[in-house]
């Protein structure tokens, strides 16, 4: 893999490590203001701004032609699995402990890679894979709340909640990099592929528990800019998986952790913990890892 091949697949996974991490916490400032099914809602709106602004600006095959049907087919199902596991990781949160909740929705990255090894044939270095490892481990260093300052939840469904969440996410990613082995595969298409299994998914999940009740232009305001961040986030990792190998790529998006936790810590005065700063120095030492060997 030569310096130019490779940053032709770094360069969004970075952008979108940026923009979900950003994206995640504005989404934390503002949570308590505006209910978690009306964000699903406001990231399906922003997912068609952005999306279908990629999809309208990019030369792309017919979608819809009989040539790309199994990619319409493979592509759409990858994000309607996406959306029910966001649609069963809000769920968990209300009815689990967020501190466990929390550190799973963190780990899918680690069943991506052994998708990817297993169904998709991907081989890394044994210095790629540590790299991997480390940034997953400090995903979860990061995503980890003590359990004396989580919600204490009595209801026993969070757990087929997120452990489905878990799985449906590491199955997405792993489904977005194989449409690319599609004939007519074309990521202007995948992008608008990504905003029907949205809409399908949390789209209807935001109409029927989100739309309810009063809407104000500071609810729309402080949702829509870091859904739409989220939304941008997604298209990057679409323009990633074009050529970057998912086993990387999805651990290098998924440790979006990292920014967020800057971002807590410079814009929500937030205090950083011992295991928090070990978690960043593993996440950064092992986004150097990751793509570096070849």
């Amino acid at each position: 893999m030569t310096a130019a091949s490779m940053w032709t697949w770094m360069t969004p996974a970075l952008f979108t490590l940026v923009l979900y991490g950003i994206g995640q916490g504005l989404v934390k400032k503002y949570i308590s203001e505006v209910p978690p099914a009306r964000f699903c809602l406001y990231f399906v709106v922003a997912k068609a701004f952005v999306n279908l602004w990629y999809f309208a600006t990019t030369a792309h095959p017919d979608p819809f032609a009989a040539g790309g049907r199994d990619f319409l087919m493979v592509g759409t199902g990858a994000y309607i699995l996406d959306g029910i596991g966001w649609i069963l990781y809000f769920q968990s949160i209300v009815a689990g402990p967020i501190a466990i909740v929390g550190t799973l929705s963190a780990a899918y990255p680690a069943l991506t890679v052994l998708f990817a090894k297993f169904f998709l044939g991907e081989q890394l270095s044994w210095i790629q894979y540590l790299g991997v490892f480390l940034v997953i481990a400090g995903c979860l260093g990061l995503s980890y709340t003590p359990p004396e300052k989580a919600t204490k939840k009595t209801k026993a469904s969070w757990v087929p909640m997120a452990f489905g969440a878990l799985l449906i996410w590491g199955a997405s990613q792993t489904l977005v990099k194989y449409s690319y082995k599609m004939p007519e595969a074309n990521d202007a298409n995948l992008a608008l592929f990504n905003t029907i299994g949205g809409f399908l998914t949390l789209g209807l999940f935001g109409l029927i528990r989100g739309l309810p009740g009063k809407h104000t232009m500071h609810g729309w305001a402080i949702s829509f800019f870091p859904m739409a961040m989220m939304a941008a986030g997604d298209l990057g990792v679409i323009l990633a998986l074009r050529t970057g190998p998912a086993s990387i790529v999805t651990p290098l998006t998924g440790a979006y952790p990292l920014v967020t936790l800057g971002f807590a810590y410079v814009a929500l005065k937030e205090k950083v913990s011992k295991l928090q700063w070990v978690s960043v120095i593993l996440i950064l030492a092992g986004i150097v890892m990751s793509p570096g060997a070849s």
